[in-house]
């Protein structure tokens, strides 16, 4: 295996990867901006030193065969690996800042992991954020991102998972209105200008014994832009009580009569990492303090509760 491992030409890996999502040499020289002819001499290179062919090859297409697939899953996270470890050597000959690329939900960004991340500079200075919103699942190693703050059912294939928070779904209005309609019922707050999802509003609105049907004035694709337009007072909302903690607190927000509803459309939030850098120092250091934020939010939320 030693022996076998001396002789693979690590050069060659960026360019099997490349062939490999492709599926064309001639595109593949293309991303790596070499020639074709390089591109192909590397892939015979690798195949020879391996002693087996990696792809098929039919017509001009070359499709990955068994064992290239076998190569190109445990290529791909050591590239990434290999990638961090350069990254964090040159932060540390340079007295550099490390930077951590994290992708999350725009509403969860928005209205929970932005306000804090001033407690994280402080906490960990030396480590940069980079917060990538998407609203799409998004592939971690592929697209070159340290962790996901997801929303999901959990677990993902290949990737390590921890739930962060179940939030419920409670409904709010800005403070004027919320007081106006002082201890409502659910027929009441029904009749008053709806935002978010009709399924959402059905449900919640069921536990207070309103069964008719609703029909919310707009919906929107982000829950922080639902809460702007009920901070705005356009009409009442309904959204995870994570995401309204903080207006809640400032008074922006105020809570409607009603329980708090857990529901199935609103799963679980999650820390996901590739599992070869859960125990990378930046990754772990930030894993903590999200928990620990995490705690202090539950916290806040029990006392906005009392």
């Amino acid at each position: 295996m030693i022996t076998r491992m001396a002789r693979l030409p690590l050069n060659t890996l960026p360019t099997f990867v490349a062939i490999a999502r492709q599926s064309n040499l001639r595109v593949a020289a293309e991303k790596l901006h070499l020639t074709h002819s390089a591109v192909s001499q590397q892939l015979k290179l690798l195949e020879s030193q391996v002693g087996f062919p990696l792809f098929d090859r039919r017509g001009r297409r070359l499709v990955i065969n068994a064992a290239g697939q076998a190569l190109l899953r445990a290529v791909e996270p050591a590239l990434a690996r290999l990638a961090e470890g350069l990254q964090a050597a040159e932060a540390a000959a340079s007295g550099a800042t490390q930077a951590l690329r994290i992708t999350a939900l725009p509403s969860f960004a928005q209205r929970w992991l932005l306000p804090r991340i001033g407690r994280w500079r402080e906490r960990h200075p030396a480590i940069a954020l980079e917060v990538n919103t998407s609203q799409k699942l998004v592939d971690l190693q592929r697209e070159g991102y340290h962790a996901a703050l997801r929303q999901g059912r959990g677990p993902w294939k290949g990737l390590h998972a921890e739930r962060l928070l179940d939030s419920p779904v409670i409904a709010v209005a800005a403070p004027q209105r919320a007081a106006r309609l002082g201890q409502a019922s659910a027929a009441a707050i029904a009749a008053e200008p709806l935002l978010g999802p009709a399924s959402i509003w059905q449900e919640w609105l069921a536990q207070g014994g309103y069964r008719e049907p609703v029909r919310p004035v707009a919906d929107f694709s982000d829950a922080g832009l639902m809460l702007q337009a009920t901070e705005q007072d356009i009409g009442v909302g309904i959204a995870r009580e994570l995401l309204a903690a903080d207006a809640l607190a400032s008074g922006r927000l105020a809570r409607l009569p009603g329980a708090p509803m857990q529901t199935p459309d609103y799963p679980a939030y999650w820390w996901v990492c590739p599992p070869e850098l859960c125990g990378w120092p930046p990754l772990v250091a930030l894993h903590d303090w999200l928990f620990e934020e995490i705690e202090r939010s539950r916290a806040q939320l029990d006392a906005l509760r009392a």
